[in-house]
């Protein structure tokens, strides 16, 4: 029989993380187990899961085959959960169809799974009339998501920082294999968030779901920052100096659009778009310290995690870099 998660905690409790094998679910099954929950990862192919199982004690992870298009694997993934996480999130191929339908058809069947706790990983920008198809179907997501199951909570993180991360790294792989290096919206402004702080946020709503029953928040870091900002502190992170040269929004849009689509390109035309609207938290929603976390700065771990970009990694120095 599904048991209810309280504020007593979700020790022994089962949580299902729909898309649980990528990034997010990586660190936020860390976080859970750590916690004593027992967890079921749910996404199109488990084998990509498996490094979690280690993390757990014997029989604390399962498995389970889930396509968000195919309602059926669906409520097989979720019979006799607990609480459910949905990170399910894509940027290319049919949006609608994973991030809008495939929301609400997670939380239909969260609801008739008998869950107490559901909680939608969305993202700042969300937007029914957003410029991009990526954020009006994370917001006809969070639609579908209330409307089958109202007492769920809807979390629009920023974007997400960790030493394993696809944001930081990205940048930092750039900068460390150019002298000159071009900027793409370099006044755009993110207030990037640590991947942990937002495991612990998701966590202590799935603690006490009553608590944030219904409610939308957006997770932002403690500090608001240009891409033009976090390029030079990346580069002095590493010890190089590089030449950087802003892009005239016109020119790196062209850009994005003509190679976007090509194997390897920095940017595709969607992400162009997402990355020169920015990803800072609007202030008219609660944030996460109503959900009990203080979050962390970026700087408090650049320098660390830096060190193997540097020209002599831990044997050398910012300065000799």
């Amino acid at each position: 029989m599904t048991g209810a998660v309280s504020g007593n905690g979700i020790s022994g409790k089962l949580v299902v993380l729909v898309g649980g094998s990528g990034f997010v679910g990586t660190h936020l099954a860390q976080e859970l187990l750590a916690r004593g929950a027992r967890l079921r990862i749910a996404c199109r192919q488990p084998k990509r899961a498996f490094k979690i199982k280690p993390l757990g004690n014997l029989g604390q992870v399962q498995f389970a085959s889930l396509d968000v298009t195919r309602p059926e694997t669906i409520a097989r993934a979720l019979a006799g959960a607990d609480a459910v996480v949905n990170l399910v999130g894509a940027f290319d191929g049919d949006l609608d169809a994973v991030m809008g339908r495939g929301a609400g058809a997670v939380a239909a069947a969260a609801k008739a799974a008998g869950a107490a706790a559901l909680v939608q990983v969305s993202a700042i920008g969300a937007d029914s009339e957003g410029a991009t198809a990526y954020a009006r179907t994370k917001a006809a997501g969070e639609a579908a998501v209330l409307a089958a199951f109202p007492g769920a909570t809807v979390l629009r993180p920023s974007v997400l920082f960790a030493s394993d991360d696809k944001f930081i790294n990205l940048f930092a792989g750039l900068i460390a294999a150019a002298p000159v290096l071009p900027v793409f919206a370099p006044k755009a402004k993110f207030q990037p968030l640590f991947i942990d702080d937002l495991a612990a946020a998701i966590a202590n709503a799935l603690e006490n779901p009553a608590a944030h029953a219904g409610k939308t928040y957006e997770l932002g870091g403690p500090e608001a920052i240009s891409v033009a900002d976090l390029n030079q502190r990346i580069a002095a992170a590493q010890g190089r100096k590089v030449l950087f040269a802003p892009l005239p929004d016109a020119l790196a849009g062209l850009i994005a659009t003509l190679t976007g689509w090509l194997p390897g390109a920095p940017l595709t035309r969607q992400q162009w778009l997402l990355l020169k609207a920015g990803n800072v938290a609007s202030g008219t929603l609660p944030g996460i310290a109503a959900l009990g976390v203080t979050a962390r700065p970026l700087g408090l771990f650049l320098d660390r995690w830096m060190v193997r970009y540097r020209k002599h990694g831990r044997f050398g120095s910012k300065a000799a870099a």
